[in-house]
């Protein structure tokens, strides 16, 4: 990796493209009925980039065509700097591919299924041994390595499917709703591993609808609906769409009830898990938190409910109606 003198422009050296992820204007008719109406959107290399939006917003159907099962009816495609409509083989060397539903091949062992595509890759007959059981290895699957795939749960397929996009090094990875039949462990080591493949060079694009995940997995967010972008924008930069509730928790209730009646805040609802503040922005949330501290409130839990994320992309979705 390298940079362009005079900005921060991440540059591959390999296809010397700005972003592993670009698309511009892109639409995409299926008859009468339009699935994109112009989709904009870069995933740069070392980053996550998080792709949200409502069921039927046209992720999938960009994703197949940055993976080059579709051709877009009209605008600008680029992966790793190629244009999957017109150079699908190169693409395809260079960008790994995980859909939401992976069918996989369950008579096979995963180190046998692993093996057949590292050589459907033309990997080095020599290295493939090696890199086989250095991706079992990381997606925690080496106990399984000899035993059919049938017997693996649904998480322990998701992850041989993960392990699958690796198996030729890509320089952009393609994720579509990876966590899905994970467990909090899993998803734990999800995370780890994706953030290891970014911090490496690598573009991540991740589409899911556990906002809670993308919030702490993610650099970026692009929120999508009806098929157009909606806003394209760092994960620290979505609060500025955020009106949100908050929820206070403390270990002297009294106290807190006391301070947030003196400062005309009432709770919406009160469980174990805290008070339930009226919607606030972060600078007024920020205040109150100083105030509560400064009336000696033993705070131990402040923040936004269901995270800033969620917020965003409900705010959003609510101004769209």
């Amino acid at each position: 990796m390298s940079e362009e003198a005079g900005n921060d422009v991440v540059v591959d050296p390999v296809a010397g493209d700005a972003a592993g992820i670009v698309v511009r204007g892109v639409t995409r008719r299926f008859g009468s009925a339009e699935a994109l109406r112009g989709i904009d959107l870069s995933a740069p290399y070392g980053q996550i980039t998080a792709l949200v939006g409502p069921n039927g917003a046209g992720k999938t159907t960009l994703l197949l065509i940055l993976a080059t099962l579709l051709t877009p009816t009209s605008g600008e495609v680029r992966v790793a700097g190629l244009d999957p409509a017109t150079d699908p083989d190169g693409v395809r060397a260079r960008m790994g591919w995980m859909p939401d539903a992976l069918g996989v091949y369950e008579q096979l062992t995963p180190r046998e299924y692993l093996t057949f595509f590292a050589e459907a890759y033309r990997i080095d007959p020599a290295a493939v041994a090696g890199r086989v059981t250095g991706l079992l290895a990381r997606v925690h699957l080496a106990e399984h390595a000899d035993q059919p795939v049938h017997v693996l749960s649904r998480g322990q397929k998701q992850r041989l499917g993960l392990a699958r996009a690796m198996v030729h090094e890509p320089r952009v990875l393609l994720l579509d709703e990876p966590a899905a039949g994970l467990d909090p462990r899993s998803r734990a080591e999800l995370r780890d591993l994706l953030r290891e493949l970014a911090a490496s060079g690598v573009a991540v694009l991740v589409s899911s609808h556990i906002l809670s995940e993308l919030e702490e997995l993610a650099d970026r967010v692009v929120f999508v609906a009806e098929g157009r972008t909606v806003e394209e924008d760092e994960i620290a930069g979505v609060a500025r769409f955020v009106v949100s509730g908050w929820r206070v928790r403390a270990l002297d209730d009294a106290a807190l009830t006391a301070a947030l009646t003196a400062r005309g805040v009432a709770p919406l609802a009160t469980s174990a898990a805290g008070s339930d503040l009226p919607p606030m922005s972060e600078t007024d949330a920020a205040a109150l938190l100083a105030a509560l501290v400064g009336d000696d409130v033993p705070v131990v839990a402040f923040g936004p409910i269901g995270g800033q994320l969620e917020a965003a992309y409900l705010a959003l979705n609510k101004e769209r109606r």
